[in-house]
């Protein structure tokens, strides 16, 4: 590829590296805090299943990049402005109901996501989105129960799971904005138009809305920015703790 479209890969995998590596922050930070055991180990290990797909592609990304690009470069070393994963991974743990719809909002985006980068013309990209594929089916599958068990059980399961998913639905749009960067990589079959699978993610949620007797939220407002680095105030504070050991003692091993 040329050095252009070599530039734009390196941003698009640390796009969605960084979106794993934050959700499994996020994932991480709640671990012992679910209404059910059999929960926590479900968290721990959605959270595990997010950072192993970050890091494969961070280290897809260093190779392309050379130079001292590295792993612990790109998730320990970099500030909020330098991260472009999406607002909706970074938002707090407020409640289970919260960690269900993030997890199922974002879930189906990304099985979405993976579906066609595991067609890509990039094999290595290919790989490691088939199989993430296998995780995030999987994920989905799991949160989609959850937000039918409590949109469709009791009046407060009902109306915290209808709270979260009125505060999630927000971030949402921002899951579909293409990059300009990206039409190189489109035009060689790299990555694919993500604006072309709203319709199904639409389709997919307001299933389950419908099924968990959820109404979807109609509020017009939607946040942007984090694709630009432009984050809320709660990246920072998540950074601080995650990248406390390396800015400490930088270039510690052990």
């Amino acid at each position: 590829m040329t050095d252009g479209a070599n530039a734009a890969l390196v941003e698009v995998l640390l796009r969605h590296a960084d979106d794993n590596t934050i959700l499994g922050q996020r994932l991480g930070e709640y671990i012992s805090s679910a209404p059910e055991l059999e929960e926590d180990l479900a968290i721990a290990n959605g959270a595990l299943d997010h950072i192993g797909v970050a890091m494969h592609l961070y280290e897809y990304a260093a190779e392309i990049a050379g130079g001292d690009a590295s792993v612990d470069g790109y998730s320990m070393r970099r500030n909020e402005r330098e991260f472009t994963n999406a607002l909706i991974v970074e938002q707090p743990n407020t409640d289970f109901a919260h960690i269900v719809a993030r997890s199922f909002l974002f879930g189906v985006y990304q099985k979405l996501l993976w579906e066609q980068l595991s067609r890509s013309s990039d094999e290595r990209l290919a790989g490691i989105a088939a199989r993430a594929l296998k995780e995030a089916t999987y994920h989905v599958t799991h949160a989609r129960r959850w937000v039918v068990r409590l949109g469709d059980g009791t009046p407060e399961s009902h109306a915290r799971m209808q709270t979260a998913i009125d505060e999630m639905w927000r971030f949402t749009s921002e899951l579909f904005e293409q990059p300009d960067i990206d039409s190189v990589l489109i035009e060689s079959g790299v990555v694919f138009d993500i604006t072309r699978e709203r319709a199904k993610w639409d389709a997919a949620v307001d299933d389950a809305l419908e099924e968990a007797t959820l109404v979807r939220p109609e509020d017009p407002y939607q946040a942007t920015g984090g694709r630009l680095g432009r984050h809320t105030e709660h990246l920072g504070h998540l950074l601080a703790e995650m990248q406390w050991l390396q800015r400490t003692y930088p270039g510690a091993s052990w």
